[in-house]
């Protein structure tokens, strides 16, 4: 049998292979994006439903957003901002060196 790695190991191993830390921050984007969605539905005291309702989305897309277990497209945003009465702010900065 062969000997078990601990998961330093394999997150180490698998952070080497192509495309994977661009494919870590896009989840990292999507999971902030759904926690910041999610805390402003709650602070209105508003279900997914309500939200998903209000954006012309199905509960279960609103759910799978909050989850971070999807890359919204910018009208996904846009609708969803514009449900809670937010303004969706995209920008481009340089980077700080």
């Amino acid at each position: 049998m062969g000997e078990r790695s601990d998961w330093s190991e394999i997150r180490d191993r698998r952070m080497r292979e192509p495309g994977a830390e661009e494919a870590y921050a896009a989840a990292r984007l999507a999971y902030q994006l759904g926690r910041t969605i999610r805390q402003m539905r709650e602070d209105r005291g508003w279900s997914q439903t309500a939200l998903a309702r209000a954006a012309g989305m199905t509960q279960s897309a609103v759910a799978r957003f909050e989850a971070g277990g999807t890359i919204p497209s910018l009208p996904v945003l846009e609708r969803l901002a514009g449900a809670l009465d937010a303004d969706l702010v995209v920008e481009v900065k340089p980077r700080v060196a």
